[in-house]
């Protein structure tokens, strides 16, 4: 009878597992059979897996420089250095010092976009509530404010490049093999790194950042170096260089791997809606997004002209190099010298947008709706780019409005991962504010 009886449960069991496969199986739609289709096809033979982001932790799972392996101990490093005011050490005007870091230009509060069109580090004021109020200070010399010359692009996702900037012109192996001969103002690039270790290293001069002995001394970094760099010769251990190689490996950290899109893509069918589903198939398949947009970043390691606009000398861009902008507007062209990459642009990481607040290289767009729906267009912004340069996508499909907003939809809510604070410590070692630590700003971030 006791065997008849565990037959019996082992019986009930095992209908009990396979009802649990069934209804897992019954949960996906035709919406969701659908989508699978068309990622595939898109995985470029690599399966779903080919779009899932790795965990932040993950160190060997995430995109890395092999001159520059991510560990625990830098990382740590770096998280602290991309945030402390206390970096901004060589202003060119004396007051100004400490008052900002490379997070000024990458705040949290705006998913590490810049808050405002234009990013400001030194010489600018104020913060809001997500950077969006960030001005210049009126009383300082207009040549003594650090201005971007285009858009900053979000610090999401940038393991998922082996370049760095708009143009790619940062980073000295993969994608920027061949392009020495355009390297006498980039003399990182012959170390060999790749384009976020590069950035780290060029960054630090170009936005008057200073890190090196004296700086870990005076504020108490000198052992979180010694833990990140110990096989490091102790006379170059706390330097710009190793500044830079802890900032890369943080950067490569910072992934949206809790956006909705994410855990569907895990198998969790439920994350998406309906309308959501819609829009995913939409910019899988008929609206060609995922031509440029593709992999676990969704952006590949191209460039492309879309005919987007620059910036402007207006109430929210200033343009103070007017002899360099001919080659900021040129994108790849600029950097290469080559005609066939003039006005094309890398493809930037869709995760976020909704905090983005301006959108392409100049900060041209105001929403999301407005991208999507000039993509669509045949128009241009910028009627000098011949249209023999421009992206086969540029004004390809023709979509209804419903279809359209489902869009709009899945790219605002889909692609939004809205716990990007676990990437933010609560304080740095000297005991600044941060992003900023301006007057203005530490009234807005009530820190004093």
């Amino acid at each position: 009878m006791k065997q008849i009886y565990f037959l019996l449960l082992i019986s009930f069991t095992v209908m009990s597992c396979q009802n649990d496969i069934d209804d897992y199986q019954v949960a996906k739609s035709e919406l969701d059979i659908r989508l699978e289709e068309l990622l595939l096809e898109k995985s470029e033979g690599q399966g779903i897996n080919f779009f899932i982001l790795p965990e932040s932790d993950d160190y060997a799972s995430i995109p890395q420089d092999p001159l520059n392996p991510i560990t625990k101990e830098k990382v740590e490093l770096g998280r602290l250095l991309l945030h402390e005011t206390a970096s901004g050490g060589n202003p060119k005007m004396d007051v100004m010092a400490g008052t900002y870091a490379c997070a000024s230009c990458h705040p949290v509060a705006s998913s590490f976009y810049s808050g405002r069109r234009q990013g400001i580090g030194e010489s600018g004021s104020g913060f809001g509530a997500a950077g969006e109020s960030r001005g210049f200070d009126l009383t300082m010399p207009l040549d003594s404010i650090d201005l971007q010359p285009i858009r900053v692009p979000t610090l999401l996702n940038v393991a998922y490049q082996d370049v760095a900037l708009w143009n790619g012109m940062l980073g000295g192996s993969g994608t920027n093999a061949g392009t020495q001969s355009q390297w006498s103002d980039i003399p990182e690039n012959h170390l060999g790194f790749q384009g976020l270790e590069i950035q780290g290293m060029v960054g630090q001069d170009t936005h008057r950042l200073q890190i090196d002995e004296n700086f870990a001394d005076t504020y108490g970094y000198k052992e979180m170096f010694d833990r990140a760099f110990s096989n490091t010769q102790s006379f170059e251990r706390y330097s710009r260089k190793t500044a830079a190689l802890a900032l890369a490996a943080f950067n490569r950290t910072l992934l949206s791997n809790r956006a909705p899109w994410q855990d569907y893509l895990k198998g969790d069918y439920a994350a998406l809606s309906e309308r959501e589903k819609r829009g995913a198939i939409l910019f899988t398949g008929k609206a060609e997004c995922m031509n440029c947009h593709t992999g676990p970043a969704l952006k590949d390691q191209d460039f492309h002209a879309f005919g987007f606009g620059h910036f402007d000398d207006s109430n929210d861009a200033v343009v103070l190099d007017d002899a360099n902008f001919d080659n900021v507007k040129k994108g790849r062209g600029g950097f290469t010298n080559n005609p066939s990459d003039d006005y094309k642009f890398k493809t930037p990481t869709l995760y976020n947008l909704r905090d983005a607040n301006f959108y392409g290289h100049g900060g041209t767009f105001n929403s999301i709706e407005e991208v999507i729906r000039y993509k669509l267009s045949s128009q241009l912004q910028d009627n000098n780019v011949p249209l023999s340069q421009i992206a086969s996508e540029k004004g390809a499909v023709t979509l209804t409005e419903e279809e359209i907003q489902d869009l709009i939809f899945f790219v605002e809510n889909s692609l939004y991962d809205s716990y990007l604070t676990r990437y933010v410590p609560e304080t740095v070692l000297s005991g600044n504010c941060f992003p900023n630590a301006d007057v203005q700003s530490k009234i807005d971030l009530g820190c004093e």
